[in-house]
């Protein structure tokens, strides 16, 4: 059974970090590029970051480059978003999803999708 699941979302400051986590299960990851996505309350699922099945190719909503830090672990089946100075409009669902494509950065790229976890940026 295909799964995806995330975590390391919670509660954090501004200005704070948090490093979620999405393994997979069921498949293996290096035949997949990974996406993450997020959705804030009210608001549409948009596009975070992504890495390449191939060669690692990476890309960052233009929100949060130079913050955000996407890098995966193939032996453990696992990819990695480091989120530093995080702000409360980071606040959001974050969910992982994979496709067979070398690369994808819309929704409609992806196959598997995961539960998603709540980040929540807050004094």
């Amino acid at each position: 059974q295909v799964q995806l699941v995330e975590s390391g979302g919670g509660l954090v400051q501004p200005g704070g970090s948090l490093r979620l986590s999405c393994a997979a299960s069921g498949f293996t990851l290096d035949y997949y590029a990974i996406g993450w996505f997020r959705q804030a309350p009210g608001k549409e699922r948009e596009g975070v970051s992504c890495i390449a099945s191939s060669d690692g190719s990476t890309y960052y909503a233009h929100s949060v480059k130079g913050r955000f830090t996407i890098s995966r672990d193939n032996a453990k089946n696992t990819v990695y978003l480091q989120m530093n100075s995080l702000q409360p409009g980071n606040t959001a669902v974050y969910y992982c999803a994979a496709t067979r494509l070398r690369f994808g950065v819309t929704e409609r790229e992806y196959d598997y999708w995961g539960q998603g976890t709540q980040v929540t940026v807050s004094s």
